[in-house]
């Protein structure tokens, strides 16, 4: 069987990419990140979304990007805002983190011998985050090729976002057709202490409106304060 590495965060995006994998015949060994983010619940969440779905492996891998901060999600000096206040490259931007994971990605894949590294990146958060756009998808493509033995053995990797240019609605009326269980998947930036969404930030505003648009039920645990 084919295989490949998929990054799960234990969103939405990433579990409904994860299925894509899995639908397409790869062995899927997945990976998270304890990266020091401020919504860590959502280790808890790509568990059981690893576990629903039928991956193969799953790894979390501990890195500290507390050290330099610089993102409202590793920093607690700063505040997540509400989306109707992110504009731009937002604040819970966290500087080179699909470049990080993919790296780890890249080189998990190499020792078992996968070809395909899946991320759950779309056109939608494309326009705020830099390492969400095709034209670095694209170029990690060739940094992999470059930095691994397949510069040698003359192959490249292939770097699947299947969900580029997906809406949120699309993403989940096709993660619902291939049995997605999105209750148990998490998007928050800010969750409370059990682990239940704010429905403030702009994660929860695109998951809420994606719901929506979808004519899908939002298993969604909302924080009261809501």
């Amino acid at each position: 069987m084919k295989k490949a590495v998929v990054l799960l965060s234990g969103g939405l995006d990433s579990a409904t990419t994860l299925a894509i994998a899995k639908s397409e015949g790869f062995e899927c060994s997945a990976l998270s990140f304890r990266y020091g983010q401020r919504h860590s619940c959502e280790l808890d969440a790509a568990k059981r979304v690893a576990a629903q779905l039928g991956a193969a492996d799953h790894k979390i891998v501990s890195i500290d990007l507390r050290l330099w901060g610089g993102s409202a999600l590793t920093d607690d000096r700063l505040a997540v805002p509400d989306a109707a206040d992110s504009k731009g490259i937002p604040i819970t931007y966290v500087p080179a983190r699909n470049l990080i994971f993919l790296s780890f990605a890249t080189a998990w894949a190499e020792v078992l011998g996968a070809r395909d590294i899946f991320l759950g990146v779309n056109s939608v958060d494309s326009s705020g985050s830099p390492d969400c756009r095709p034209a670095f998808i694209e170029s990690f493509r060739e940094t992999a090729r470059l930095g691994t033995r397949a510069v040698d053995e003359n192959w490249s990797y292939k770097i699947n976002a299947p969900l580029q240019t997906m809406t949120k609605a699309e993403i989940i009326r096709t993660g619902v057709h291939l049995g997605v269980d999105y209750a148990l998947t998490t998007s928050c930036y800010n969750p409370d202490a059990e682990g239940r969404s704010c429905g403030r930030c702009a994660s929860c505003a695109l998951r809420i409106e994606g719901f929506r648009e979808a004519g899908v039920p939002d298993p969604t645990r909302y924080s009261p304060a809501r």
